[in-house]
């Protein structure tokens, strides 16, 4: 199965990053997403049931998503569902995951500030992993969360933590996440 889904809910779990052998950068969390509905009986809202995905992310979405999203943080994921049958030694099961194709904080809950990427300088190491940050507030009081307060001097943020990839253009992105998907099992 695979089809197009929006999907509004909470971050359950802290974004986890893994790069490939190939370099192909992956972050993956999972999304509670919890149905409110109007009870006539009682006159009052509640909760409907609560529906998990994983959420997998790749490449420059995934590099951004790890530096962006947190869990307990309500966020919008647009992208294909899957559903995928998995089996271990002791146990099987099915999961419903969302391959990412945007991902973005839930604006009716929160404010979040914009701090655009700059594109590498084609021939130099210069300008990978630089955001930048001249959107981003100076009030040093604004360090709750969804503000960037990573800004150098310079108006830029080095992304030290994240390794560099290369170029990985025709990457079969089902294969990735299904080897990836078999090693979050293990």
């Amino acid at each position: 199965m695979s089809d197009t889904i929006t999907v509004t809910g909470v971050v359950g779990t802290d974004p986890h990053q893994h790069v490939t052998g190939d370099g192909l950068v992956i972050t993956s969390f999972r999304v509670a997403s919890t149905r409110r509905f109007f009870d006539r009986a009682k006159g009052e809202w509640a909760d409907g049931e609560t529906n998990w995905y994983g959420v997998s992310a790749f490449r420059q979405l995934a590099r951004n998503a790890s530096l962006s999203i947190r869990k307990g943080e309500r966020v919008i994921v647009q992208g294909r569902l899957r559903q995928r049958a998995w089996e271990t030694a002791t146990k099987s099961g099915t999961s419903v995951e969302i391959e990412a194709d945007a991902i973005g904080h839930d604006l009716a809950w929160c404010v979040s500030t914009y701090a655009r990427v700059q594109a590498p300088k084609p021939g130099s190491g210069e300008g990978d992993g630089q955001v930048d940050a001249g959107s981003a507030p100076s009030d040093p009081s604004a360090t709750e969360a969804g503000v960037f307060d990573g800004a150098g001097d310079g108006g830029t943020a080095d992304w030290s933590l994240l390794e560099a990839s290369p170029t990985d253009e025709g990457d079969d992105e089902a294969s990735d996440l299904d080897a990836f998907a078999a090693a979050e099992r293990d």
